[in-house]
């Protein structure tokens, strides 16, 4: 189905061309590598040199679990009024009860800052923030910055990154995006879908070529090939969402004839315009999707990755499911992990399906979906199907054209548009649930479970085509090439007046009389001290997993209600994988407080190092992870651990760009070690930090405390550009501001 091409290829003539065999000369490859699309975008936003690029986004969004963080910082760090279009959408705690009067607050929040400072403002269940900016405000040839993960406008000629909220800052402050230009990776399309096959299927088999490889991380995914006019863009854009969970950093398509009939029935012509690779065009990688060759898949928990064909997810359900209770049982305090019992008669029951999100909720998934089930039912039995259109435009067109009926009919559960199933704050299956969903990720606890308190859930993902087959089968997994059905839908269409009535657009009219509300749980961010000379951490997590996921550093769901209060939202840090990691970060933050007020850490402290310690040394905590940060783009994966008096993270590597990102923005040391061999208790020493980062220091030399046995060790940061040096230094990135 699959293939990848690991060295440099060229695009000419319509094919791929592998270097070794092309045999361009230097100044013909120097000049292939500006002929990719991504290349002329990023360059057209570039106010930095051709390979240190300093990146001024046309856009920014977030949405109601980001952005009054985001408001908080830059109104911290001296914001006057927003210099681009911002939309605040409102998709993620719209329907979250925990908290009281928590959500709603934020939304007045949101509104009234929208107001003074000139901005968009999408109240709750309007639509899905990638949805809206797909419909309002994406372009061709533009970029936009958004402050969640999967901000994937690339089939529409966007190039659009996730990020964490001080990105976002940067951009708000007219400060800029700064990375070094990006390796560009072909994904070269052919062939046709079969009937029965979505773009979930497409996405997920894609996911499982090239995550586990590292393949295409922090690169951008750039996709031609005759392959494209086969797809609607419905189809396309269900595909370039879960680019986010390969770990690439953007991504871009090639533009037709569909691309410019989307913008037209959007009111939005005029944002059209063709773009293709200039040939011939550098690669430093490809992709090879066959797209008739692709299967219906199913990614089984815990990752995206973890994918298989449905038919041979049914071959060997028992080995497999077995590998997963396994998995699921390491996860389990007490308690146990049991889903072999949902194989019957020789098939797999599950216990939910849900289409969702920015991912499932498009106008097509749910349109065949409800083709597949017409004139069926979902059953009466343990199985249920809830259906969220990703915007109420969407939802309209899908009523009017008799979808909605028809699924209502079926026994399905139609509901607003809400990111809710995606993150854990909605939908939350019963323990030894198995629910299949349409939506972007299934990590582990991501579904709502706890399983600290004895209950798990599982989620795998599936296209919609395939969940309607399973509910019209009362729940047995059915992959839906094995479902006969009519594929052909009723044409989609665009009612604008939806958002005209209830959207507020304010965008470059800053009104300054407007006064920002804030709630009771609105708090702004406590002083983060700036770096001393020297610094003394001590371990205070170490996880061992191969990757651990932003949700396993703060999770979503029902906490995300305290994003507005840094030092409430704090105490959930870490507490799905090590719940005592809060109390012992507040003992070194109680340390450092000590030292600060006395001029010396606690005798306590200091007796068990073993070398004395510079007066001007800072004290925190810090986390050993082997790969963090894979996942959700939120901040407060990083910020929990700062305001907790975390001062770094240690790995092997950084499961991606923005959670590094995150780690500096928060005046956080974002170190790499070479050896896993640290231990909870054990203290990293390391003298005239703030000399070896201003000089851009390659090795870091560090005394490593454990037990009564002092080595030494090397530690790096990788590369800093001077303002990541400046804002570590600062102590943040609102203290780095406020010092300008």
């Amino acid at each position: 189905m699959i293939k990848l091409i690991k060295n440099g290829v060229y695009y000419m003539d319509g094919g791929l061309v592998k270097e070794n065999v092309a045999f361009m000369v230097e100044s013909k490859k120097r000049a292939a590598i500006k002929n990719t699309m991504a290349y002329g975008v990023l360059q057209s936003h570039n106010k930095g040199d051709n390979e240190n690029l300093k990146i001024k986004f046309d856009a920014l969004t977030s949405h109601d679990i980001t952005y009054v963080g985001i408001i908080q910082t830059a109104k911290a760090s001296g914001l006057k009024e927003f210099p681009v279009p911002y939309t605040l959408t409102n998709c993620h705690n719209s329907l979250c009860a925990v908290g009281g009067t928590i959500n709603e607050d934020d939304h007045v929040f949101g509104l009234t800052a929208a107001k003074r400072y000139g901005g968009n403002f999408v109240p709750p269940h309007l639509a899905v923030i990638h949805q809206y900016m797909r419909e309002q405000q994406a372009k061709c040839g533009a970029m936009i910055l958004g402050s969640d993960s999967h901000t994937r406008y690339g089939a529409l000629g966007t190039m659009a990154v996730g990020e964490g909220g001080p990105e976002l800052v940067k951009q708000l402050l007219n400060q800029t995006y700064d990375i070094k230009r990006p390796e560009v990776i072909a994904v070269y399309l052919r062939g046709k879908p079969r009937k029965g096959v979505g773009p979930h299927d497409v996405a997920i088999a894609l996911v499982a070529a090239t995550f586990k490889k590292g393949f295409v991380k922090n690169k951008v995914l750039e996709f031609i090939g005759p392959g494209i006019k086969n797809l609607s863009m419905d189809f396309r854009c269900g595909i370039d969402v879960m680019t986010t969970e390969t770990t690439c950093l953007s991504s871009i398509w090639e533009t037709d004839d569909a691309t410019k009939e989307f913008f037209k029935t959007h009111g939005r012509e005029g944002d059209y315009k063709p773009m293709h690779p200039v040939q011939p065009a550098y690669y430093d990688g490809a992709v090879v999707i066959d797209l008739s060759r692709i299967e219906p898949m199913i990614a089984l928990p815990f990752h995206p990755s973890n994918a298989y064909t449905i038919k041979e997810f049914l071959e060997n359900a028992d080995d497999i499911l077995a590998k997963t209770e396994e998995e699921g049982a390491k996860l389990l305090k007490n308690g146990s992990f049991c889903l072999r019992n949902k194989i019957k008669d020789g098939k797999v029951y599950v216990n939910q399906g849900i289409i969702a999100g920015c991912a499932g909720g498009s106008y097509e998934n749910i349109a065949e979906a409800a083709e597949i089930l017409r004139g069926g039912s979902c059953g009466n039995g343990e199985f249920s199907l809830s259906v969220y259109p990703e915007s109420q435009p969407v939802f309209k067109c899908l009523a009017d054209n008799g979808y909605v009926s028809g699924l209502i009919s079926s026994g399905a559960i139609i509901k607003t548009a809400f990111c809710g199933p995606c993150f854990g704050a909605g939908d939350t299956p019963a323990n030894n649930g198995l629910s299949v969903r349409h939506t972007t990720r299934n990590f582990e606890n991501r579904e709502g479970s706890k399983p600290a308190e004895g209950q798990l859930a599982a989620v795998a993902l599936m296209d919609a085509r395939s969940i309607a087959a399973t509910a019209l089968n009362g729940g047995a997994l059915t992959p839906a090439t094995e479902t006969e059905y009519v594929k052909k839908i009723k044409k989609y269409y665009f009612d604008k007046t939806i958002y005209d009535n209830r959207v507020y657009l304010g965008a470059g009219k800053p009104d300054y009389s407007v006064e920002i509300v804030c709630g009771p749980n609105i708090a702004d961010w406590p002083e983060q001290i700036p770096l001393s000379n020297n610094i003394l951490m001590k371990v205070v997590s170490v996880l061992s997993e191969p990757v651990t996921t932003t949700d396993e550093l703060i999770p979503s769901g029902e906490t995300s209600s305290y994003r507005s209060n840094p030092l409430r939202l704090s105490e959930f840090a870490l507490s799905r994988k090590d719940p005592s990691y809060v109390s012992k970060a507040k003992e070194v933050r109680a340390d450092e407080i000590y030292r600060r007020q006395n001029g010396a850490l606690p005798q306590s402290v200091l007796s068990g190092l073993g070398f004395e310690v510079a007066a001007d040394t800072v004290y925190g905590s810090v986390v050993v992870a082997k790969k963090p940060g894979d996942g959700s783009a939120r901040e407060q994966a990083a910020s929990c651990q700062r305001v907790l008096g975390g001062v770094a993270n240690i790995a092997l590597e950084y499961a991606t760009k923005r959670y590094r990102s995150n780690l500096i923005n928060w005046g956080m040391l974002p170190l790499v070690c070479k050896n896993f061999n640290f231990a909870a208790g054990d203290y990293i020493y390391i003298e005239n930090i703030s000399t070896l980062i201003s000089q851009g220091t390659a090795v870091i030399p560090a005394k490593h405390v454990s037990g009564n046995k002092v080595k030494d060790i090397e530690l790096s940061f990788g590369e800093l550009t001077d303002e990541e040096k400046k804002i570590i230094l600062s102590g943040c990135l609102i203290n780095y501001n406020k010092a300008k």
